[in-house]
């Protein structure tokens, strides 16, 4: 494979996530803070004369039309009619299921790899559109910007958040979002709040940001309940998104070195990190104006 673009698919946190109700539809409305990491997989891309969409190495039990990278691809194609194809390889950092947004991510980056690539000059926009299709993640990595989004996480506003370190530890095990969603512990009731509240860092009852989600998770996990409690004895720590990673903020990096060094065996965890700015961005020299989110 002769690559011509190596790019990044970053991870995402959810500083806080509300769910405030429930649609027709059967999708929850939340309210969330992203904040991307500098931390994540990485895509390789070649071109290809023949149309074919080919990824490596294949993931187990994921059939490859069903990959969120091919489809991200085979959608490109659709949308732009080009008889170009590519060869992806996937250098796969992210743990599946954890909620930090890597399989909406690598989809991302596919959008705005072969856009490049491809010569298609589709725009932030028309990808974040596309984008939308595969998954609800998926804009917020095209745009590449920390965002305070609504909906079911589709409706983005660019907010600049703190940047601290943080680490996020995974407890080995994947987390369903369906049975997330489902549960009866869940929180659905929780009353909208401003943007600006939610920048101030308060909910309701005067309490810090918090995800909806964490109850639920930990009754169907005791591993991550357990983590959690670890997690917290170095500071304010949460669930992102469904999960099942934890994440804690840190004021250094030595903070953070210092809490790996103390990490169970069993679990897996890692240092990154908080940015404004997607790397993907920053590698692709994109220049993104905050209003195209809006």
């Amino acid at each position: 494979m002769k690559v011509r673009l190596s790019l990044p698919a970053p991870a995402k946190l959810n500083r806080m996530l509300h769910i405030v109700g429930r649609r027709a539809d059967g999708y929850h409305e939340l309210q969330t803070l992203f904040q991307i990491l500098d931390r994540g997989d990485t895509l390789h891309f070649a071109p290809r004369e023949d149309g074919a969409i080919q990824l490596q190495p294949t993931m187990p039990g994921v059939d490859h039309e069903a990959n969120l990278i091919v489809r991200a691809a085979r959608l490109l194609q659709l949308e732009s009619g080009t008889s170009l194809g590519a060869d992806i390889h996937l250098e796969k950092r992210l743990p599946l299921g954890g909620g930090l947004g890597g399989g909406s991510s690598d989809a991302a980056t596919t959008l705005l790899a072969l856009d490049r690539l491809w010569s298609l000059s589709l725009g932030l926009p028309r990808l974040a559109e596309l984008g939308l299709s595969l998954g609800a993640d998926v804009p917020v990595f095209v745009y590449g910007r920390s965002a305070w989004a609504e909906g079911i996480g589709e409706r983005l506003t660019p907010v600049t958040l703190e940047t601290p370190w943080f680490v996020v530890l995974h407890p080995g095990e994947e987390i369903s979002t369906p049975a997330v969603f489902s549960h009866p512990e869940l929180t659905r009731n929780t009353p909208p709040i401003s943007m600006a509240r939610a920048l101030r860092g308060e909910a309701e009852q005067g309490r810090v940001w918090r995800n909806d989600c964490e109850t639920a998770v930990k009754c169907l996990s005791p591993k991550v309940a357990q983590a959690l409690d670890w997690l917290s004895a170095f500071g304010p720590a949460m669930l992102t998104g469904t999960g099942s990673c934890l994440f804690c903020p840190l004021t250094s990096e030595q903070q953070a070195d210092r809490i790996l060094r103390r990490v169970d065996s069993h679990w897996h965890a890692f240092k990154a990190r908080g940015c404004n700015t997607s790397p993907l961005h920053d590698a692709l020299g994109i220049h993104n104006e905050m209003s195209l989110m809006s």
